[in-house]
Formats: C-alpha cells, structure tokens, sequence
C-alpha cells in the first residue's frame, strides 16, 4: 500500500513538474517592459538565492567539496551553466516575440536530438524503430523549414542547446537541485554584473519598469525556476524512468496549446503537417521504448525465475533423521555440512 501510495505521489510532482514547465509561457510576459536578456539575469541571480535557502533547509553542502575538488566536473558544470543560459535566454525571447508554437517544437524534437547525439557522440546503437523515428523527425524539420520559408531555428536551437544540456548533466551525475545549485553559482557573478550594468546605465526596469510589483515578479523568477525541478526530482525518485519519459511530452503539448490557442499563433496547414511527423516519430519513439522496457522485465522475471530453480536444485536433500544426503561417493555416511566425512 506504501508503494502505491509512493507512486501516486511521484506521478502527482511529475505531472506538477511538466504542468508548471508548459503553462510558463503565461508567465513571461507579465515581465514586460523588461528585455529577455534582464530577465534571464534576474532569472540566474534569484535562482541561486531559491535554491541556496534550500540548500540550508536540507543541510546538503558535501557536494561542494567534491566538486571544487574534481576539476574535470566543474568544467562540467560550467559548460552545462553556458548551454543552459543558452536555452533558457532563447526560450524567454521566443515566447515574448510571439513564436511560442515554434518553441513547444523545440521540446517535442529534443528526444530524436538527444537520440541522435547518442549514436553521433557516445556510439550507441539504434534499434530500427529508433531510426524509423529518427528519420521521421529529420523529414518534419524539412516540411518544417518549406512551411516556415526558413529552417526552424529557434526550435533547433533549443532542442540541441538542451540536449546538450542533458548530455553534460549525465556525464556530471548529481542531484537535480545540486547541480542547479552550481549552475546558478557559476552563472550569479556575470548576471550580476549585467544587472548592476544596466542599473548605471539606467536601462534596468527592476527599480523604474512597473514599481513593487513589476520588482516582485522578476524576483520570482528564481521560485519559477526551482519548484518545478524540486516537483522533478521528487518525481524521479518514486515512478519508473519509462512514466517520467511520458511525462516529458505534457510541457511542450501545454506549450504548443497555449500557442495555438491563446497567443492564437497561425498554424497553416504544412505547419501541421510538421507537428503531425513529429508526434508520429514520438509516437513511434514511445511505442519502442514501452515494448523493450516490457521485455527486459520479462527476460529479469525469467532470469530471476532460472536462478531461484537452481538454488533449489543445488540444495541436497535430506534424509531421514535430517542428515543431508550425501553428495560424492566414496563415503558411506554423509557429514552434516554435506561433505564427505574425514577418515
């Protein structure tokens, strides 16, 4: 009944965690007058203050050591800072310059990306399914850049800057509000400085844009950035990888919604014609990793059913009086342990 009640939770922060990440458009432009690039400072300086009171609530600090001690790492965490800055600063300019639909696409290719990133940089191997989904997405982007009249940039970019992300991410191994953590602390100084810049300059809008309100909502920009990975990370730890890949697809299909529906964002028909390849290579990505998932279950159940057969096979049995058998020849009598007797 715990377990249950575990996975019930894990599936609830999950689906918090993607809702949250796809109805975010709806919060970026509140933060008009303020440009992408003063937002996504904010975004770097209040993320740290967030996560830091977390961190102090949670005691955790021996990753801090373990990181300054490990050079290789760091660089790690400062390539993953600058990819990330990448993502999200594009992201913030994409969906306050009306292309929110084009930026869902981003998050709806960047599984096909990371797979392709897979077999290009770690030499993975594809199954036919993954390369039917793959080639599927490659002629999406293709009807895609026709029904644009240019290749959707702002949606690779995003895909690949996030993929890329994620590869760093992997390779660094650490706790999702750990590595923010060091991102952000990576990130502060420079935003900062901008920050400090443009208040010289008398080009911020956190003191002149919009008074204590305005000054509210870019401060919160660090609350909008963690709760939804603090949700994440819960998530990640109580339902299976295969349900959190599931997940995934709900932020940008809130995103792509929103586009369509409430910045009413045109979508002329080769446009769907791109989205439906997509979600076809989804979809054909997402049946290929269920039915391998289902057969490493059952080939485990099988090898864990072979195993428990030859344990029971390998113990002697007893006899009468509840002596072991004797399992060698060459002594009439067996010793308890199983062994022949000494003479």
């Amino acid at each position: 009944m715990e377990g249950k009640d575990e996975q019930r939770a894990g599936l609830l922060y999950g689906i918090g965690a993607y809702g949250m990440w796809g109805l975010v458009p709806l919060f970026w432009p509140l933060l008009k007058p303020s440009g992408a690039a003063e937002i996504l400072a904010h975004r770097m300086v209040w993320s740290l203050a967030v996560v830091g009171v977390a961190m102090l609530v949670l005691k955790r600090w021996a990753w801090i050591g373990e990181l300054v001690r490990r050079p290789r790492k760091l660089a790690l965490i400062t390539a993953a800072a600058a990819v990330i800055t990448v993502n999200w600063g594009l992201y913030i300019w994409s969906v306050n310059s009306g292309h929110v639909v084009e930026a869902s696409l981003g998050y709806f290719i960047n599984p096909l990306v990371t797979i392709a990133m897979g077999v290009l940089l770690l030499g993975e191997r594809l199954r036919p399914a993954q390369w039917v989904a793959v080639a599927t997405g490659c002629a999406a982007v293709l009807v895609l850049a026709i029904g644009y009249g240019r290749p959707p940039w702002i949606s690779l970019v995003l895909a690949f800057s996030f993929a890329t992300y994620g590869l760093a991410k992997k390779k660094v191994n650490m706790g999702g509000l750990e590595s923010l953590a060091a991102e952000t602390a990576v990130l502060f100084l420079p935003a900062l400085g901008f920050l400090l810049w443009l208040g010289a300059h008398g080009k911020t809008t956190f003191t002149s844009g919009g008074g204590a309100g305005h000054a509210l909502l870019l401060a919160s920009t660090g609350l909008v950035t963690a709760i939804p990975l603090i949700a994440f990370g819960a998530a990640a730890i109580r339902v299976p990888l295969s349900t959190l890949g599931l997940l995934q697809y709900l932020a940008p299909v809130f995103q792509f919604g929103l586009g369509v529906a409430y910045f009413h964002e045109e979508m002329p028909p080769e446009r769907w014609a791109g989205f439906a390849l997509v979600w076809l290579a989804l979809t054909l990505l997402t049946w290929d990793a269920l039915r391998t998932a289902r057969r490493g279950r059952a080939e485990a159940l099988r090898l864990a059913a072979s195993a428990a057969a030859a344990a029971v096979t390998a113990v002697p049995p007893l006899q009468a009086g509840g002596t072991v058998a004797p399992t060698t020849t060459g002594s009439p009598t067996g010793s308890p342990s199983g062994t022949p007797t000494d003479k």
